[in-house]
């Protein structure tokens, strides 16, 4: 900054003719360069401020300046979404949002707020006839024809995620059998590897074993009693056990850790969790603070000074290390933050791999086969599984088709699955099918998923009677009585479901054969997005990748915290517009960690774009919603080959490394 800028801020903010301090006279730089403020602009907004604090006195302090940095930042914050607002307000009046008008109308065809009453299921029929038919047009995507791997950086920019999310929110309607390009592969992990060659019949048994990692009876506690006595404890326990986490990894003396709130002229080493001085905002490097545990910092809250990183990463909620000094007392200035220990590679003894190598073969009567067996046939479905404007599940029965088809070993559906959130549930104005004998009057959601999903499951099963179906619930699950995240299984009883089907609990921890399946129902990676602070050269410039490793550092299915804003998250086609929201329970929130190995495959449907990708050793895939809310999502294949009985580590162990032996395919549904 010029010398006639800082002549000008003295004689502006000086105390009596004397030069500023050199801490007020930083922070008043750092608000002219982050606002582009000039020296009287700036003043002006420090009168302002003190007339609206009633300050009778402009006494100036390092406090009152950062007090004044956030005014002007939420300033800043509340016009932009008033624009947002006025602009979103704009389009609604002028954009041509389909409606069935006309004598033979019914009034349950509009879905978006404007029924006067609430009906239950079987009051009235939803008439499609009359509704416009239009083309749905998506942008191409596809990786595969452009011939660039899943790894090209120029293959996911914030671009294409933006074109995704306003195709997701796409106005125009279509007709499930009019859906462009049904089948096509728009990207393609290890692409080196033979694609899929299904069998000529059934397999005569499973070829999958499951084996719970995660301790599912816990998920069954009571949600909504939640203490907040409880949640503090849980939240300073996990900083408490990263800080031991970090000192055995670097080997450092228990004297090297301190206080980052407390002032010292000795540079220590300080953990805590990544927070926002403000309740209010995107997190900010004006606002952000570091959380101190209680045994380790009475709990208090720092701000941090990251002018000395060349680039930097955070999140709300994110449980951090950094290597700084605290002279002040007022900020901790960050010299270096180190990187969190990742948890193990999962591996097998020689002897379960050959267990597992002789299942994929398909009973005993190939046990004593020379021929390689055939690779593990897995597919990925995440809910909504039917579009805004009915409820015949048609995504559903055609991803079900695929899996009778190809003769899957293993069907993997993520709720929701009646989504709480879809128009005509929130409205209760369907009707259910005509071959459900049920008194519309006494039917409950258990009735809608047995006479309206649980048949797509039953045909399956009778086309493939080995096939293993997994169910994950999500918190937009009507007929989910346990609301909260982590969340228990919903009881099967009366849902009618296939004896192969098996509910797990949300997220859960499995072993498919040797693999280590990690899902979660959950979408920690929108809120990711939405809520990371970058700045500088990150260490990660690639969003797609970025985002899964924050989960993989922190061991946990959802990192965030406080989750993201509802008004943030992708409107919904209820009146209101306004989606479930994250439901955590903190209190509970240890049960979303991973369990003792870092997962070989993670699924985590997101409503980012679909991808498939390596991240620090796993194979991270999110393969998006079967069904966006106007027109027909994505699913995810993976071809798993059998694991290889190459020489055994010096402990015995194999290292399972699947992520170089799965193909997997993002197609069209």
């Amino acid at each position: 900054m010029a010398d006639s800028d800082v002549h000008e801020l003295n004689e502006r903010f000086g105390l009596g003719g004397k030069p500023l301090e050199p801490d007020m006279l930083a922070e008043l730089q750092s608000i002219m360069r982050m606002h582009s403020l000039s020296v009287q602009d700036l003043f002006f907004k420090w009168e302002s401020y003190c007339i609206k604090m009633d300050m009778d006195e402009m006494t100036l302090s390092v406090e009152t300046l950062r007090n004044l940095k956030r005014d002007i930042q939420d300033s800043l914050e509340r016009e932009n979404r008033n624009q947002q607002a006025h602009v979103i307000k704009s389009e609604k009046r002028s954009g041509a949002v389909p409606r069935t008008t006309g004598k033979g109308a019914s009034s349950s065809s509009d879905v978006f707020g404007i029924l006067e009453g609430m009906s239950t299921p079987g009051s009235s029929k939803l008439n499609r006839s009359s509704a416009p038919k239009r083309k749905f047009e998506t942008p191409s995507v596809s990786r595969v024809k452009g011939g660039l791997p899943s790894s090209s950086p120029d293959v996911k920019t914030p671009n294409t995620v933006d074109r995704h999310l306003n195709d997701m929110t796409s106005l125009t309607l279509t007709s499930f059998n009019e859906r462009q390009n049904p089948g096509e592969v728009i990207e393609v992990l290890n692409d080196h590897l033979g694609a899929l060659q299904p069998p000529i019949a059934p397999f005569g048994e499973s070829r999958v074993k499951l084996t719970a990692a995660s301790d599912q009876k816990k998920l069954g506690y009571k949600p909504l009693a939640m203490k907040a006595s409880e949640a503090s404890e849980i939240l300073d326990d996990r900083i408490d056990e990263f800080l031991t986490l970090v000192k055995d990894h670097y080997k450092l003396d228990d004297a090297a850790f301190g206080s980052a709130a407390s002032q010292s002229t000795t540079e220590i080493y300080a953990v805590g969790r990544i927070a926002s001085d403000s309740s209010e905002g995107k997190l900010n490097a004006a606002s952000l603070v570091l959380e101190t545990s209680r045994r380790t910092g009475g709990g208090r809250r720092i701000p941090l000074n990251l002018k000395k990183l060349p680039g930097y990463q955070f999140f709300p909620g994110q449980i951090a290390a950094f290597k700084g000094i605290n002279t002040s007392g007022a900020e901790f200035v960050v010299h270096e933050v180190l990187s969190l220990p990742l948890l193990p590679n999962a591996a097998s003894t020689v002897d379960a791999i050959e267990s597992h190598r002789d299942k994929l073969k398909g009973g005993p009567d190939a046990m004593d086969s020379d021929d390689e067996p055939q690779p593990l046939n897995v597919m990925f479905g995440s809910g909504p599984y039917t579009a805004d404007d009915n409820l015949d599940f048609e995504p559903l029965h055609a991803l079900c088709s695929q899996a009778a088809d190809t003769y899957a070993d293993a069907l993997v559906l993520t709720g929701p699955f009646i989504d709480v959130d879809h128009p005509l549930i929130a409205t209760g104005d369907f009707d259910l099918p005509e071959d459900a004998q049920v008194d519309p009057d006494a039917a409950t959601m258990s009735t809608v998923f047995k006479y309206m999903i649980s048949p797509a499951l039953n045909r399956l099963v009778s086309a493939n009677p080995t096939i293993t179906i997994l169910l994950v619930p999500s918190v937009r699950d009507v007929i989910a009585k346990h609301v909260s995240w982590p969340q228990d299984p919903f009881p099967r009883k009366e849902l009618g479901l296939p004896k192969t089907a098996r509910i797990i609990g949300n997220p859960m921890t499995l072993s498919l054969n040797e693999t280590v399946l990690g899902v979660s129902s959950q979408d920690p990676l929108w809120d990711l997005r939405h809520e990371e602070l970058v700045g500088g050269r990150p260490a990660d410039p690639q969003l797609l990748a970025r985002l899964p490793r924050y989960l993989i550092e922190q061991r946990h299915y959802f990192p965030v915290f406080p989750p993201a804003d509802r008004t943030k998250l992708p409107r919904t086609g209820t009146a209101d517009g306004l989606a479930t929201g994250a439901m955590l329970d903190t209190s509970y929130l240890r049960l979303g960690d991973m369990v003792n190995v870092r997962p070989d495959v993670m699924v985590v449907p997101s409503a980012l774009p679909p991808f498939a990708k390596v991240v620090e050793s796993v194979l991270v895939i999110n393969p998006g919603y079967l069904s966006k809310r106007r027109g027909a999502g994505t699913y995810a294949r993976m071809v798993l080959y059998p694991p290889t009985l190459h020489e055994a580590g010096s402990s015995g162990m194999i290292s399972h490394r699947v992520f170089e032996r799965a193909r997997v395919e993002i197609t069209r549904i």
